[in-house]
């Protein structure tokens, strides 16, 4: 397994914009797909991107397509979550996740996927 550390969150109006790291620690990087997920209080966790171990590839949820973009950089081995347009919807706590099977259980399992960050509190003001 590798570890995750996310950084990036904090408190922004409506409208603005946040960049989310996802800091890869271990050598096998580019082998996992990774994913970013949110959860609101009270809500179940639930996916909102997913790039594939070559970057080709791209999943984004319906509620944030046009408004995040998710990337990754092999040389510093971190992925990244763009958001802008944000909407008080968006507040959640939102989670870096990685997997060596491929994008579809990060989309389609997440229950099994077994590597997590700790979580960074995004907060949207209107």
């Amino acid at each position: 397994q590798v570890q995750l550390v996310e950084s990036g969150g904090g408190l922004v109006q409506a409208g603005g914009s946040l960049r989310l790291s996802c800091a890869v620690s271990g050598r096998t990087f580019s082998s996992y797909a990774m994913g970013w997920f949110r959860q609101a209080p009270g809500k179940e966790r639930e996916f909102v991107a997913a790039i594939s171990g070559n970057g080709d590839s791209k999943y984004y949820a319906d509620s944030v397509k046009g408004r995040f973009t998710i990337s990754r950089d092999s040389a510093k081995n971190t992925v990244y979550l763009q958001m802008n347009s944000l909407k008080p919807e968006d507040t959640a706590v939102y989670y870096c996740a990685g997997d060596l099977r491929g994008t579809y259980y990060l989309r389609m399992d997440p229950r099994t996927i077994r590597s997590w960050g700790q979580g960074t509190q995004v907060t949207v003001s209107s």
